[in-house]
């Protein structure tokens, strides 16, 4: 028991938050055939009490639930200070540019829309992870401690302290600060963002950064953050 314990932490694990038995059986066969240890979840109710035991490093989530949709579950996980690593996926039918938004604004990492072909979200699931290991003592970041006045920024402890209290940030949004604020004044394009957090283009546009950018502004003021029209964003120190 023991030993297959060991090896179970030795994978990557996902928890799939979905209210149709065929989803389940589909996904955690082919997760499972992949070597992902695979949690299940019939409900937002049950997949934030199982995302607290297990903590995943992925939750995958629909949006259309009973009880409490995906979106309320995701606003309720983000609150989970123990989760904050845990990527936050959105996997729906639902491809409405609107509730794509309304995905984002709640915390989710990234959105992909049912169906998907098992090889595609296996890579996408991959890749995350192959860049999680940027936050996981391996932030490639320089500085460990960033400071600037009312903003301190610890890259090895993943912490953010806004005038002395901490603030907690989802995994993004911790990114994008971080890569702004390392380079006050500077003016990163859009293009240079989404490369340095996202990679490849994953379907989901630029407005992704538009989300994340109103997200810190409402956590850490609206000037903490300026808009170059056209060009792109700068952190303010």
């Amino acid at each position: 028991m023991a030993l297959i314990k060991e090896m179970e932490a030795a994978k990557s694990s996902i928890l799939i938050v979905d209210d149709e038995n065929g989803i389940h059986e589909f996904l955690t066969y082919n997760l499972e055939k992949a070597d992902f240890v695979v949690y299940n979840a019939k409900s937002g109710i049950e997949g934030i009490k199982i995302a607290q035991e297990k903590n995943p490093d992925i939750i995958l989530l629909d949006v259309m639930m009973p009880e409490m949709d995906g979106i309320m579950t995701c606003l309720e996980l983000r609150k989970i200070a123990s989760l904050n690593k845990s990527f936050i996926i959105f996997l729906t039918a639902r491809g409405e540019d609107y509730s794509q938004i309304a995905g984002y604004e709640a915390g989710g990492d990234d959105y992909l829309k049912k169906p998907i072909a098992p090889s595609v979200l296996i890579a996408k699931l991959k890749q995350l992870l192959i860049r999680n290991k940027l936050d996981n003592g391996q932030t490639g970041f320089e500085e460990k401690i960033i400071d600037r006045g009312n903003i301190v920024i610890d890259t090895e402890k993943y912490m953010v302290f806004f005038n002395q209290k901490e603030i907690i940030l989802p995994r993004k949004e911790f990114q994008l600060l971080t890569i702004l604020a390392l380079k006050p004044n500077k003016v990163f394009t859009r293009e240079e963002i989404f490369h340095s957090i996202w990679g490849e283009n994953n379907g989901s546009g630029y407005r992704t950064i538009d989300v994340h950018i109103r997200k810190l502004r409402k956590k850490l003021g609206e000037d903490i953050v300026k808009t170059q029209k056209g060009v792109g964003y700068i952190f303010q120190e």
